[in-house]
């Protein structure tokens, strides 16, 4: 007997196995009744089957091997994709997902060993079928099992984002009180200090909630008004010359700059740009800042020199959570990794792009904008 005959007579034996041992991933399981537990498995086992009868190139057969069976695009989700799904709704683990496709593999092999009824010429191609459909099953599964916890991870940091900035508005608002009240220099310095770290925190807490956005594909929202950039930019270094004393920061502007923008973001971009500079270029050096416009974009660059960064490293710059070369120890303990994504975010959002070259000791980050931004 073929074992995808084996399996159409013998799913009801095939399936109590795998609900027996669906019943033991505790405690996601706890919950569940039978036909939960069962789940996705009847057509999982059913897909396995039809798989079996089904003819495979060499190709086909190599690319399922590897889990990467191409998706028909506007199909469905798989049984596999949707029992991952629902398992990370149920609260179980991918360690437990994977598990019960290892039980059901076995369960399936066992029943069939045990049959008596293989065909000894063609169990060898049956094995291979069945456990490539197998291997695919879990390609999918985890796929989406770990999309369907990266977005709940994403949904949970946004909600503890926005339920702490109540709390922590509070404590700002109380300290700035305290500060104008307070005429003792000791008690000044300290509400100083706790209106310092309180804003590092709002900062901080901003930066998670722009992350979390962005990361649930909402992309980031912008409050766009007519604006010059150039006005927006000087302020923003006067600001920058002042909080980073030790940096020389030169700023110059050319052609057409206003535009339909968020004055605010860009000031973000900008901040984060000359930070960046200033902590990992040259000290001492000058950081130049340019803004250019013509008819059509606004290209706001900063420039520094110093280390060049490594080709490899360029295109990961702009990825979340990463940091780059240490140079501060405690001013790293306070950096999320965030700012060079949501840089790029807040480019993405205009319309627009950020982009970055490093060479002969000199490196250079561009952000483009269209002046009719629409978001």
């Amino acid at each position: 007997m073929r074992l995808a005959d084996f399996i159409d007579a013998n799913v009801e034996p095939i399936l109590s196995s795998a609900e027996a041992f669906a019943a033991t991933m505790l405690p996601a399981s706890s919950h569940l009744d039978a036909e939960a537990l069962r789940d996705h498995m009847p057509m999982i086992l059913a897909a396995v089957a039809k798989d079996l009868r089904s003819a495979q190139t060499s190709h086909e057969q190599l690319a399922k091997s590897l889990g990467q069976q191409p998706h028909i695009h506007g199909a469905p989700e798989t049984a596999a994709q949707t029992h991952a799904l629902l398992r990370a709704k149920a609260g179980f683990d991918i360690a437990q997902l994977v598990a019960e496709y290892r039980a059901l593999r076995a369960s399936v092999l066992s029943l069939w060993f045990e049959s008596g009824k293989m065909g000894d010429a063609q169990t060898q191609d049956d094995l291979i079928r069945f456990n490539e459909a197998i291997d695919q099953a879990v390609a999918e599964s985890v796929t989406y099992f770990t999309a369907e916890m990266d977005r709940w991870r994403h949904v949970f940091l946004g909600v503890l984002g926005h339920d702490l900035r109540g709390p922590l508005n509070a404590i700002l608002l109380t300290a700035e009180v305290l500060s104008k009240m307070t005429t003792e220099a000791p008690l000044e310095r300290h509400t100083v200090r706790l209106i310092q770290s309180g804003k590092r925190m709002k900062t901080l807490l901003d930066d998670l909630l722009d992350f979390s956005r962005a990361s649930l594909g909402l992309g980031l929202s912008l409050h766009l008004t007519p604006v010059d950039l150039a006005s927006v930019c000087a302020e923003e270094v006067e600001l920058l010359r002042a909080a980073l004393p030790n940096a020389e920061i030169s700023f110059r502007s050319a052609g057409e700059t206003a535009g339909s923008f968020d004055g605010s973001r860009v000031r973000e971009v900008l901040g984060n740009l000359v930070s960046n500079a200033a902590r990992y270029g040259t000290q001492k050096a000058v950081i130049d800042v340019a803004l250019v416009g013509d008819e059509r974009d606004v290209r706001l660059s900063v420039t520094n020199t110093g280390e060049p960064i490594p080709e490899e490293q360029v295109q990961a710059l702009f990825e979340p959570l990463r940091r780059g070369r240490p140079s501060d120890e405690l001013a790293e303990s306070a950096n999320l990794g965030l700012g060079l994504f949501i840089v790029r975010e807040i480019a993405k959002a205009h319309g627009g792009e950020i982009t970055v070259t490093s060479a002969g000791g000199t490196t250079v980050f561009t952000l483009m904008l269209p002046r009719s931004a629409a978001q």
